[in-house]
């Protein structure tokens, strides 16, 4: 999850909601790391989410859904709004999850 949120950043870095309008592939991309983040956040086992409250575990598997099973209409507004607003909290909060060592990777 963290290395897909990562290159979602890496990704929106100084881009434009209007490159992000003209740029199919920047869509398609950043859906599909949306997607494959929430497909992880899936298969956690409900301990380790509830021992991790503070992740928004809910919201992250919903909004795969919605990429995946509204392929045909993806939301370009929810996705801008998810990778532009959501993303920086969410590695955040993943990377106090996640031992030191792992985290300059």
């Amino acid at each position: 999850m963290l290395d897909m949120a990562r290159k979602i950043a890496a990704k929106t870095k100084g881009v434009s909601r209007r490159k992000y309008n003209a740029d199919e592939n920047l869509r398609l991309t950043l859906a599909h790391l949306i997607q494959t983040i929430g497909e992880a956040a899936r298969r956690v086992s409900p301990e380790f989410r509830d021992a991790y409250p503070q992740i928004p575990w809910g919201a992250i598997v919903g909004m795969r859904h919605k990429v995946v099973h509204d392929y045909m209409n993806v939301d370009i507004n929810m996705v801008w709004q998810t990778a532009t607003q959501e993303i920086g909290p969410l590695i955040a909060a993943l990377e106090k999850l996640t031992p030191r060592e792992d985290r300059e990777a």
